[in-house]
Protein backbone atom coordinates (compact mmCIF):
# COMPACT_ATOMS: atom_id res chain seq x y z
CA UNK A 1 0.00 0.00 0.00
CA UNK A 2 2.98 2.10 0.80
CA UNK A 3 4.18 2.10 -2.73
CA UNK A 4 1.34 2.61 -4.39
CA UNK A 5 0.32 5.90 -2.35
CA UNK A 6 4.02 6.96 -3.26
CA UNK A 7 3.10 6.56 -7.06
CA UNK A 8 -0.22 8.41 -6.67
CA UNK A 9 1.54 11.47 -4.29
CA UNK A 10 4.89 11.49 -6.69
CA UNK A 11 5.93 15.30 -6.41
CA UNK A 12 3.97 17.44 -9.23
CA UNK A 13 4.16 15.63 -11.81
CA UNK A 14 4.31 12.23 -12.07
CA UNK A 15 6.11 9.20 -14.59
CA UNK A 16 3.07 7.99 -16.88
CA UNK A 17 3.61 5.11 -18.66
CA UNK A 18 0.79 3.83 -21.03
CA UNK A 19 -1.56 0.40 -20.90
CA UNK A 20 -3.26 -1.17 -24.00
CA UNK A 21 -5.86 -4.03 -23.46
CA UNK A 22 -6.88 -6.31 -25.65
CA UNK A 23 -9.30 -9.21 -24.92
CA UNK A 24 -9.89 -12.39 -27.28
CA UNK A 25 -11.78 -15.59 -27.08
CA UNK A 26 -10.27 -18.34 -25.20
CA UNK A 27 -8.66 -19.53 -28.52
CA UNK A 28 -6.98 -16.30 -28.80
CA UNK A 29 -8.23 -15.87 -32.09
CA UNK A 30 -11.52 -13.67 -31.93
CA UNK A 31 -11.52 -10.27 -30.50
CA UNK A 32 -13.97 -9.91 -27.66
CA UNK A 33 -16.12 -6.58 -29.03
CA UNK A 34 -17.88 -4.28 -26.03
CA UNK A 35 -16.15 -5.75 -22.92
CA UNK A 36 -16.20 -3.79 -20.00
CA UNK A 37 -12.21 -3.13 -18.69
CA UNK A 38 -11.92 -1.26 -15.55
CA UNK A 39 -8.17 -0.69 -13.86
CA UNK A 40 -7.27 0.11 -10.44
CA UNK A 41 -3.81 -0.06 -8.66
CA UNK A 42 -3.80 -3.63 -7.78
CA UNK A 43 -4.04 -3.89 -4.26
CA UNK A 44 -6.57 -1.23 -4.22
CA UNK A 45 -9.24 -3.22 -6.71
CA UNK A 46 -12.54 -1.05 -5.51
CA UNK A 47 -10.91 2.07 -6.27
CA UNK A 48 -11.16 2.38 -10.35
CA UNK A 49 -8.69 4.59 -12.30
CA UNK A 50 -10.05 3.92 -15.61
CA UNK A 51 -12.89 2.48 -17.02
CA UNK A 52 -13.77 1.32 -20.99
CA UNK A 53 -15.10 -0.94 -23.71
CA UNK A 54 -13.27 -2.58 -26.37
CA UNK A 55 -13.96 -1.95 -29.46
CA UNK A 56 -14.27 -4.14 -32.80
CA UNK A 57 -10.80 -5.38 -32.38
CA UNK A 58 -11.34 -6.15 -29.06
CA UNK A 59 -8.46 -3.36 -28.04
CA UNK A 60 -9.18 -0.16 -25.46
CA UNK A 61 -7.20 2.86 -26.59
CA UNK A 62 -4.19 3.67 -24.95
CA UNK A 63 -4.98 4.56 -21.80
CA UNK A 64 -1.78 6.78 -19.78
CA UNK A 65 -0.82 5.63 -15.81
CA UNK A 66 0.87 6.99 -13.45
CA UNK A 67 4.25 4.82 -12.98
CA UNK A 68 7.34 5.69 -10.31
CA UNK A 69 10.85 7.79 -11.77
CA UNK A 70 11.82 6.93 -15.01
CA UNK A 71 15.35 6.29 -12.98
CA UNK A 72 14.62 3.70 -10.77
CA UNK A 73 14.25 1.33 -14.03
CA UNK A 74 17.41 2.91 -15.61
CA UNK A 75 20.13 1.98 -12.03
CA UNK A 76 19.97 -0.75 -10.17
CA UNK A 77 17.93 0.63 -6.61
CA UNK A 78 15.79 -0.73 -4.41
CA UNK A 79 12.60 0.81 -5.13
CA UNK A 80 10.12 -0.91 -7.16
CA UNK A 81 10.17 0.56 -10.81
CA UNK A 82 6.94 -0.29 -12.15
CA UNK A 83 3.60 0.46 -11.45
CA UNK A 84 1.17 -2.80 -10.93
CA UNK A 85 -2.08 -2.51 -12.19
CA UNK A 86 -5.35 -5.07 -11.57
CA UNK A 87 -7.49 -5.28 -14.89
CA UNK A 88 -11.09 -6.70 -14.67
CA UNK A 89 -12.82 -7.48 -17.61
CA UNK A 90 -16.69 -8.11 -18.46
CA UNK A 91 -18.46 -9.45 -21.44
CA UNK A 92 -21.97 -11.29 -22.40
CA UNK A 93 -21.64 -14.76 -22.55
CA UNK A 94 -17.86 -15.13 -20.91
CA UNK A 95 -16.80 -15.61 -17.70
CA UNK A 96 -15.49 -12.97 -16.14
CA UNK A 97 -11.88 -12.20 -15.89
CA UNK A 98 -9.27 -10.72 -13.89
CA UNK A 99 -5.52 -10.09 -14.13
CA UNK A 100 -3.78 -8.57 -11.18
CA UNK A 101 -0.12 -7.36 -11.17
CA UNK A 102 -0.32 -6.20 -14.43
CA UNK A 103 3.58 -3.93 -15.21
CA UNK A 104 3.62 -0.31 -16.14
CA UNK A 105 6.81 1.52 -16.67
CA UNK A 106 7.22 5.27 -17.57
CA UNK A 107 7.52 5.84 -21.10
CA UNK A 108 6.73 2.76 -23.05
CA UNK A 109 3.23 1.27 -23.77
CA UNK A 110 2.54 -1.91 -21.42
CA UNK A 111 0.52 -4.66 -24.23
CA UNK A 112 -1.77 -6.72 -22.00
CA UNK A 113 -3.64 -9.57 -23.46
CA UNK A 114 -6.47 -11.41 -22.19
CA UNK A 115 -8.28 -14.30 -23.09
CA UNK A 116 -11.32 -15.14 -22.07
CA UNK A 117 -13.63 -18.26 -21.80
CA UNK A 118 -17.26 -18.88 -22.62
CA UNK A 119 -19.56 -18.70 -19.79
CA UNK A 120 -20.89 -22.04 -19.26
CA UNK A 121 -22.31 -21.26 -15.49
CA UNK A 122 -21.67 -18.45 -13.07
CA UNK A 123 -17.72 -18.46 -13.12
CA UNK A 124 -14.47 -16.23 -12.47
CA UNK A 125 -11.44 -16.51 -13.35
CA UNK A 126 -8.10 -14.95 -11.88
CA UNK A 127 -4.86 -14.93 -12.87
CA UNK A 128 -1.51 -13.03 -10.32
CA UNK A 129 1.21 -11.40 -12.75
CA UNK A 130 4.41 -12.10 -10.30
CA UNK A 131 7.38 -9.61 -10.05
CA UNK A 132 9.87 -8.51 -12.27
CA UNK A 133 13.42 -10.59 -12.25
CA UNK A 134 15.62 -7.48 -11.73
CA UNK A 135 13.29 -6.74 -8.70
CA UNK A 136 12.90 -10.12 -6.56
CA UNK A 137 15.51 -12.97 -5.99
CA UNK A 138 14.48 -15.54 -8.19
CA UNK A 139 17.25 -18.86 -8.15
CA UNK A 140 20.41 -18.62 -9.46
CA UNK A 141 21.08 -20.18 -13.03
CA UNK A 142 22.44 -23.36 -12.85
CA UNK A 143 25.42 -22.99 -14.96
CA UNK A 144 25.80 -25.61 -18.01
CA UNK A 145 28.27 -25.95 -21.11
CA UNK A 146 27.16 -23.46 -23.35
CA UNK A 147 27.50 -26.41 -26.58
CA UNK A 148 26.23 -29.35 -26.02
CA UNK A 149 27.15 -33.14 -27.04
CA UNK A 150 24.81 -34.47 -29.78
CA UNK A 151 26.69 -37.71 -31.17
CA UNK A 152 25.71 -39.81 -27.91
CA UNK A 153 23.91 -42.93 -28.33
CA UNK A 154 20.02 -42.41 -28.28
CA UNK A 155 20.08 -38.45 -28.75
CA UNK A 156 17.33 -36.76 -31.11
CA UNK A 157 18.98 -33.97 -32.35
CA UNK A 158 17.38 -31.65 -35.01
CA UNK A 159 19.22 -31.60 -38.28
CA UNK A 160 19.26 -28.06 -38.94
CA UNK A 161 18.02 -24.68 -36.86
CA UNK A 162 14.40 -24.33 -36.87
CA UNK A 163 12.45 -21.28 -35.64
CA UNK A 164 9.45 -23.88 -33.86
CA UNK A 165 5.82 -22.35 -34.44
CA UNK A 166 5.02 -23.16 -30.73
CA UNK A 167 7.09 -24.51 -27.95
CA UNK A 168 6.43 -26.74 -24.60
CA UNK A 169 6.71 -24.34 -21.51
CA UNK A 170 6.67 -26.26 -18.10
CA UNK A 171 5.58 -24.05 -15.90
CA UNK A 172 8.05 -24.94 -12.73
CA UNK A 173 10.97 -26.62 -11.94
CA UNK A 174 12.45 -29.55 -14.42
CA UNK A 175 11.09 -32.33 -11.81
CA UNK A 176 8.26 -31.13 -10.54
CA UNK A 177 5.39 -33.17 -11.62
CA UNK A 178 2.86 -31.01 -10.43
CA UNK A 179 3.27 -27.91 -12.85
CA UNK A 180 1.22 -27.89 -15.80
CA UNK A 181 2.46 -27.37 -19.28
CA UNK A 182 1.64 -24.88 -22.13
CA UNK A 183 1.93 -24.70 -25.72
CA UNK A 184 3.34 -21.30 -26.72
CA UNK A 185 4.07 -19.27 -30.15
CA UNK A 186 7.38 -18.89 -29.90
CA UNK A 187 7.60 -15.27 -30.76
CA UNK A 188 5.51 -15.32 -27.48
CA UNK A 189 7.43 -17.12 -25.43
CA UNK A 190 10.69 -14.52 -26.32
CA UNK A 191 8.43 -11.75 -25.87
CA UNK A 192 7.44 -12.66 -22.23
CA UNK A 193 10.81 -13.60 -21.35
CA UNK A 194 12.43 -10.62 -22.26
CA UNK A 195 9.03 -8.39 -20.92
CA UNK A 196 9.87 -10.44 -17.30
CA UNK A 197 13.74 -10.11 -16.87
CA UNK A 198 15.04 -6.51 -18.97
CA UNK A 199 13.57 -3.07 -18.40
CA UNK A 200 11.57 -2.12 -21.69
CA UNK A 201 12.94 1.38 -20.76
CA UNK A 202 16.65 0.55 -21.56
CA UNK A 203 18.41 1.10 -24.65
CA UNK A 204 17.28 -0.56 -28.03
CA UNK A 205 20.08 -2.23 -28.36
CA UNK A 206 20.76 -3.63 -25.15
CA UNK A 207 17.25 -5.20 -25.69
CA UNK A 208 18.41 -5.89 -29.15
CA UNK A 209 21.12 -7.84 -27.21
CA UNK A 210 19.27 -9.51 -24.55
CA UNK A 211 16.69 -10.87 -26.82
CA UNK A 212 19.19 -12.70 -28.91
CA UNK A 213 20.86 -13.83 -26.08
CA UNK A 214 17.41 -15.50 -25.12
CA UNK A 215 16.18 -16.55 -28.66
CA UNK A 216 19.99 -18.59 -28.79
CA UNK A 217 19.34 -20.24 -25.39
CA UNK A 218 16.07 -21.52 -26.31
CA UNK A 219 17.06 -22.47 -29.57
CA UNK A 220 19.77 -24.55 -27.82
CA UNK A 221 16.93 -26.41 -25.90
CA UNK A 222 14.70 -26.56 -29.35
CA UNK A 223 17.75 -27.98 -31.51
CA UNK A 224 19.37 -30.43 -28.76
CA UNK A 225 15.66 -31.62 -27.68
CA UNK A 226 17.58 -31.39 -24.32
CA UNK A 227 14.42 -32.19 -22.06
CA UNK A 228 12.63 -34.59 -24.15
CA UNK A 229 16.25 -36.59 -24.20
CA UNK A 230 15.56 -36.50 -20.46
CA UNK A 231 12.49 -38.20 -21.04
CA UNK A 232 10.57 -35.02 -20.45
CA UNK A 233 7.45 -33.90 -22.30
CA UNK A 234 8.69 -30.10 -22.87
CA UNK A 235 10.24 -28.15 -24.37
CA UNK A 236 12.17 -25.56 -21.81
CA UNK A 237 11.33 -24.36 -18.03
CA UNK A 238 9.54 -21.50 -16.74
CA UNK A 239 12.39 -21.50 -13.51
CA UNK A 240 15.49 -19.38 -13.55
CA UNK A 241 17.67 -22.27 -11.90
CA UNK A 242 17.07 -24.38 -15.28
CA UNK A 243 15.70 -21.80 -18.09
CA UNK A 244 13.70 -18.63 -18.21
CA UNK A 245 11.44 -16.12 -16.55
CA UNK A 246 8.29 -17.03 -18.59
CA UNK A 247 4.94 -15.41 -16.35
CA UNK A 248 1.87 -16.75 -17.59
CA UNK A 249 -0.38 -14.06 -18.67
CA UNK A 250 2.04 -11.06 -18.25
CA UNK A 251 2.24 -8.54 -20.44
CA UNK A 252 4.40 -7.31 -22.76
CA UNK A 253 6.41 -4.23 -23.92
CA UNK A 254 5.80 -2.19 -27.09
CA UNK A 255 9.53 -1.65 -27.81
CA UNK A 256 10.15 -5.30 -26.57
CA UNK A 257 7.81 -6.80 -29.19
CA UNK A 258 9.07 -4.42 -32.04
CA UNK A 259 12.63 -5.75 -31.77
CA UNK A 260 11.42 -9.34 -31.22
CA UNK A 261 9.29 -9.46 -34.68
CA UNK A 262 12.47 -7.77 -36.32
CA UNK A 263 14.95 -10.19 -35.21
CA UNK A 264 12.63 -13.23 -34.52
CA UNK A 265 14.98 -15.58 -36.74
CA UNK A 266 18.28 -14.76 -35.55
CA UNK A 267 20.57 -16.83 -33.11
CA UNK A 268 24.14 -16.63 -31.58
CA UNK A 269 26.88 -19.26 -33.04
CA UNK A 270 30.89 -20.00 -33.03
CA UNK A 271 32.77 -20.67 -35.95
CA UNK A 272 32.05 -24.66 -37.04
CA UNK A 273 29.47 -25.11 -34.22
CA UNK A 274 25.94 -25.99 -35.73
CA UNK A 275 23.73 -25.27 -32.69
CA UNK A 276 22.56 -22.27 -31.44
CA UNK A 277 24.97 -21.49 -28.12
CA UNK A 278 23.40 -21.96 -25.12
CA UNK A 279 23.86 -18.32 -23.93
CA UNK A 280 23.47 -18.35 -20.43
CA UNK A 281 23.42 -14.57 -18.05
CA UNK A 282 22.27 -13.07 -15.02
CA UNK A 283 21.16 -9.42 -13.49
CA UNK A 284 24.94 -8.68 -12.31
CA UNK A 285 23.35 -6.92 -9.09
CA UNK A 286 21.83 -9.62 -7.12
CA UNK A 287 24.18 -12.96 -8.58
CA UNK A 288 27.53 -12.43 -10.13
CA UNK A 289 28.52 -13.95 -13.26
CA UNK A 290 31.22 -12.31 -14.99
CA UNK A 291 33.68 -15.01 -14.00
CA UNK A 292 31.91 -17.32 -15.91
CA UNK A 293 32.30 -15.52 -19.20
CA UNK A 294 28.12 -15.28 -19.12
CA UNK A 295 26.49 -11.70 -20.25
CA UNK A 296 24.95 -9.81 -17.13
CA UNK A 297 21.89 -7.76 -18.03
CA UNK A 298 22.84 -4.45 -16.05
CA UNK A 299 26.14 -4.54 -17.82
CA UNK A 300 24.35 -4.42 -21.18
CA UNK A 301 22.10 -1.91 -20.02
CA UNK A 302 25.58 0.23 -19.17
CA UNK A 303 27.12 -0.94 -22.79
CA UNK A 304 23.94 0.27 -24.47
CA UNK A 305 23.79 3.81 -22.55
CA UNK A 306 27.90 4.05 -24.23
CA UNK A 307 26.58 3.54 -27.46
CA UNK A 308 27.92 0.15 -28.10
CA UNK A 309 25.82 -2.48 -30.67
CA UNK A 310 23.98 -5.92 -29.99
CA UNK A 311 26.91 -7.71 -31.42
CA UNK A 312 29.53 -5.49 -29.71
CA UNK A 313 27.70 -5.66 -26.17
CA UNK A 314 27.59 -9.44 -26.81
CA UNK A 315 31.15 -10.13 -28.16
CA UNK A 316 32.21 -8.21 -24.78
CA UNK A 317 30.91 -10.60 -22.47
CA UNK A 318 30.96 -13.99 -24.73
CA UNK A 319 34.08 -13.19 -26.62
CA UNK A 320 35.16 -12.04 -30.15
CA UNK A 321 34.35 -15.11 -31.69
CA UNK A 322 30.41 -15.23 -31.45
CA UNK A 323 28.52 -13.83 -34.65
CA UNK A 324 24.66 -13.64 -35.26
CA UNK A 325 23.33 -16.22 -37.27
CA UNK A 326 19.78 -17.02 -39.09
CA UNK A 327 17.94 -19.96 -38.92
CA UNK A 328 17.13 -21.83 -42.01
CA UNK A 329 13.64 -22.60 -41.04
CA UNK A 330 10.61 -20.88 -40.21
CA UNK A 331 7.59 -23.26 -38.99
CA UNK A 332 4.28 -22.59 -39.55
CA UNK A 333 4.47 -20.05 -41.97
CA UNK A 334 2.24 -20.38 -44.98
CA UNK A 335 4.85 -18.20 -47.47
CA UNK A 336 8.36 -16.51 -46.99
CA UNK A 337 9.05 -12.94 -46.74
CA UNK A 338 9.71 -11.89 -50.36
CA UNK A 339 12.97 -9.80 -49.64
CA UNK A 340 11.73 -6.28 -50.12
CA UNK A 341 8.83 -4.45 -48.58
CA UNK A 342 5.76 -4.21 -50.41
CA UNK A 343 4.54 -1.09 -51.45
CA UNK A 344 1.94 0.64 -53.53
CA UNK A 345 3.11 -0.01 -57.06
CA UNK A 346 3.50 -3.52 -56.29
CA UNK A 347 2.38 -6.38 -58.04
CA UNK A 348 2.54 -10.34 -58.22
CA UNK A 349 1.85 -13.60 -56.63
CA UNK A 350 3.42 -12.14 -53.40
CA UNK A 351 0.44 -9.13 -53.34
CA UNK A 352 -2.26 -11.27 -54.03
CA UNK A 353 -1.31 -14.03 -51.28
CA UNK A 354 -0.97 -10.95 -48.74
CA UNK A 355 -4.49 -9.71 -50.16
CA UNK A 356 -6.25 -12.87 -49.80
CA UNK A 357 -4.88 -13.33 -46.09
CA UNK A 358 -5.88 -10.03 -45.39
CA UNK A 359 -9.19 -10.81 -46.52
CA UNK A 360 -9.17 -14.34 -44.33
CA UNK A 361 -8.38 -12.03 -41.30
CA UNK A 362 -11.26 -9.54 -41.79
CA UNK A 363 -13.47 -12.07 -41.42
CA UNK A 364 -12.40 -11.86 -37.82
CA UNK A 365 -11.71 -8.39 -37.10
CA UNK A 366 -14.11 -6.62 -39.72
CA UNK A 367 -12.52 -2.86 -38.50
CA UNK A 368 -9.97 -4.36 -41.10
CA UNK A 369 -11.11 -3.58 -44.62
CA UNK A 370 -11.59 -5.96 -47.45
CA UNK A 371 -9.45 -5.85 -50.68
CA UNK A 372 -9.70 -6.62 -54.17
CA UNK A 373 -7.27 -10.08 -54.81
CA UNK A 374 -6.31 -8.67 -57.94
CA UNK A 375 -2.71 -8.87 -57.14
CA UNK A 376 -1.98 -5.15 -57.32
CA UNK A 377 -0.68 -3.21 -54.20
CA UNK A 378 -3.00 0.09 -54.41
CA UNK A 379 -4.53 2.43 -52.17
CA UNK A 380 -7.08 0.06 -50.81
CA UNK A 381 -4.69 -2.74 -50.08
CA UNK A 382 -2.24 0.00 -48.38
CA UNK A 383 -4.94 0.66 -46.10
CA UNK A 384 -5.84 -2.41 -45.24
CA UNK A 385 -2.32 -3.27 -44.23
CA UNK A 386 -2.14 -0.22 -42.36
CA UNK A 387 -5.69 -0.67 -40.62
CA UNK A 388 -3.99 -4.40 -39.28
CA UNK A 389 -0.87 -2.46 -38.19
CA UNK A 390 -3.11 -0.39 -35.75
CA UNK A 391 -4.91 -3.64 -34.69
CA UNK A 392 -1.49 -5.66 -33.80
CA UNK A 393 0.92 -2.93 -32.42
CA UNK A 394 2.67 -2.25 -35.43
CA UNK A 395 4.07 1.37 -37.09
CA UNK A 396 1.55 2.76 -38.94
CA UNK A 397 2.88 3.00 -42.44
CA UNK A 398 0.44 0.98 -44.87
CA UNK A 399 3.84 -0.45 -46.08
CA UNK A 400 4.49 -4.61 -45.63
CA UNK A 401 7.81 -4.73 -44.28
CA UNK A 402 9.21 -7.65 -42.82
CA UNK A 403 7.38 -7.44 -38.90
CA UNK A 404 4.31 -6.82 -40.83
CA UNK A 405 4.59 -9.75 -43.00
CA UNK A 406 5.18 -12.43 -40.56
CA UNK A 407 2.78 -10.82 -38.47
CA UNK A 408 0.08 -11.80 -41.24
CA UNK A 409 1.28 -14.59 -41.68
CA UNK A 410 1.11 -15.77 -37.85
CA UNK A 411 -2.53 -14.29 -37.60
CA UNK A 412 -3.52 -16.00 -40.78
CA UNK A 413 -2.65 -18.99 -39.39
CA UNK A 414 -4.42 -18.76 -35.93
CA UNK A 415 -7.78 -17.41 -37.77
CA UNK A 416 -7.64 -19.78 -40.54
CA UNK A 417 -7.48 -22.91 -38.40
CA UNK A 418 -10.01 -21.90 -36.20
CA UNK A 419 -12.56 -21.43 -39.36
CA UNK A 420 -11.46 -24.98 -40.59
CA UNK A 421 -12.16 -26.38 -36.83
CA UNK A 422 -15.84 -24.42 -37.03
Amino acid sequence: MEFYNKVKSQQDQPDQGELKVSVFTEDGTRPVENALVRISYTGESGQTVEEVRTDSSGQTPILELKTPPLEYSMEPVEEQPYAEYTIQVQAEGFENTEIAGTQVLPGVVAQQSIKMAFQAEASFERLVIGPHTLFAEYPPKIEEAEIKPVNESGEIVLSRVVIPEYIVVHDGSVNDTTAPDYYVRYKDYIKNVASSEIYATWPDDTIRANILAIMSFTLNRVYTEWYRNKGKDFTITSSTAYDHKWIRGRNVFDSISRITDELFENYLSRPDVRQPILTQYCDGRMVQCRSRGWMTQWGSKSLGDQGYSPIEILRYFYGNDMYINVAEEISGIPSSWPGYDLNIGATGEKVRQLQEQLNVIAGAYPAIPKVGEDGIYGERTSESVRKFQNVFGLPETGITDYQTWYKIQEIYVAVSRIAELN
